[in-house]
């Protein structure tokens, strides 16, 4: 054999070597369940879920409660009738109840009357942390242009049947798994008249001590084409506020020296459905909008985020106003209201699936870490120290550019609770740690909450 001839088989031997390495490495990341809940999210199901709750006629947090086939009454009893029988099949994984507070009249100018506003919840306890949540929810409510309108119809197709139907189906596929961390489905009411749905139950979380890791809010997941006439069925949007209103002054003076102004608990959510979607679903493109909702508006995240959890609004990416809290009409040529027909089912069952998986990577991993210090002021590398995580095999330290929305780069750095990064400037950078399950499912990133001294 020629010099020539064995430079390259040794060159061929040394790729098939990487190739074979890399191959093991991102294997050992992948997780084929995840794949499985996926491909198992069924966009017949949800069509035939939004229908039925369109078909309600109306779903107004003040509208009927006595009647088998109209009003809100009816669709929270069906709701719970749907979230018990996903219990049914699952031989009683999923415990299923309402969660109710009452509302006086005169609370705002849509209470026009003393109303019980009524949550359905189904929970998914967890095998070695049951006491931590991760939430689901889609609202149940719905409204026409006049908010305080609680006869005329408003079928609320894509908000949010389109919501409240992935939730469902999530609960339905999630429950073939066991979880080491609680999932939370949750039909929540009262969003149209004030957020008093969210408001109730995480005053529930407060009271009983549930530790919330999050909640992934779906309002409307079912809109393709946009008032602008987007046609997209694809891309999506997650918003997040920056930082918890809950935090202390002297957490906000540790920001202005040390930065974090955009690193909060719903901030690292967010990152966290990003990347998890960019992992297994890579034909989805998942927006990341800095700010708690849409300009000047709110959902039902918002009153967990009050409360000081982690939340995320999860929603189409082109909005269609003509469909959103609209009276039934056709006007100028232009058909106006939020009806079945106007729902792409695909696009929603997408959605869903981004939720499930968001939901089971996060209810598969171990708890983030409490404590991270970071340290490295005027010195060529960037130190860190964490708490020890429960059930953890190793950690990963995440950086990025100060100004990238995303954790860009990453080390696994094994089952140890300090590391130094040589030759990385901590000036130039936002770090994170996260702790890694033995699937590879990772916690959400801890941004550092304390500092080194040198």
């Amino acid at each position: 054999m020629n010099f020539s001839s064995c430079i390259t088989r040794n060159l061929q031997n040394s790729l098939l070597i990487t190739l074979v390495l890399t191959t093991l490495t991102t294997t050992a990341q992948m997780d084929q369940r995840m794949y499985d809940i996926i491909d198992a999210v069924s966009p017949e199901r949800i069509k035939e879920d939004v229908k039925t709750l369109a078909n309600f006629g109306t779903r107004h947090t003040l509208s009927d409660t006595v009647s088998d086939t109209r009003g809100i009454g009816a669709a929270r009893r069906w709701i719970k009738k749907t979230f018990e029988q996903t219990a049914s099949n699952c031989k009683g994984c999923l415990e299923v109840f309402y969660q109710k507070d009452l509302v006086t009249k005169g609370t705002n100018g849509r209470i026009f009357k003393d109303v019980e506003v009524v949550n359905v919840v189904a929970i998914q306890r967890g095998s070695k942390y049951p006491n931590r949540f991760i939430i689901m929810s889609g609202d149940i409510d719905s409204r026409i242009s006049d908010p305080t309108n609680a006869v005329d119809d408003a079928p609320g197709a894509n908000d949010n049947a389109s919501g409240m139907a992935g939730t469902l189906e999530a609960a339905r596929v999630l429950s073939q798994y066991s979880f080491e961390n609680s999932i939370m489905y949750v039909g929540l009411s009262g969003e149209e008249q004030g957020l008093f749905g969210g408001k109730g139950l995480a005053a529930f979380a407060k009271a009983k001590g549930w530790e919330i890791i999050g909640i992934l809010n779906n309002d409307m997941i079912g809109n393709i084409q946009g008032v602008d006439g987007v046609i997209d069925n694809r891309s999506f949007r997650i918003f997040s506020e920056p930082v918890p209103p809950t935090e202390t002054e002297r957490q906000r003076r540790a920001r202005r020296f040390y930065g974090g102004e955009v690193d909060g608990i719903s901030r690292q959510l967010a990152r966290h459905v990003h990347k998890t979607v960019q992992s297994y679903m890579p034909e989805m493109n998942p927006m990341m909008i800095y700010r708690l909702d849409r300009f000047g508006r709110g959902g039902h995240h918002r009153p967990f985020n009050d409360a000081g959890y982690a939340g995320i609004r999860i929603m189409e990416a082109h909005e269609n106003y003509t469909q959103q809290h609209q009276d039934i009409r056709t006007e100028n040529g232009i058909a106006y209201g939020d009806t079945f027909e106007h729902v792409n089912f695909g696009y929603a069952a997408k959605l869903t699936a981004v939720n499930a998986i968001s939901l089971a990577s996060i209810a598969w991993a171990p708890p983030a870490p409490l404590e991270v210090g970071i340290g490295g002021i005027v010195q060529p590398s960037a130190k860190f120290e964490w708490t020890a995580v429960d059930g953890a095999v190793g950690y990963k330290i995440y950086w990025r550019d100060t100004t990238s929305p995303t954790w860009d780069h990453s080390r696994y750095v094994g089952d140890v609770t300090q590391y130094t990064l040589e030759g990385i400037v901590v000036d130039n950078f936002f770090f994170g740690v996260a702790a890694v399950g033995p699937d590879g499912h990772e916690s959400m990133v801890t941004f550092p909450n304390t500092i080194i001294r040198n």
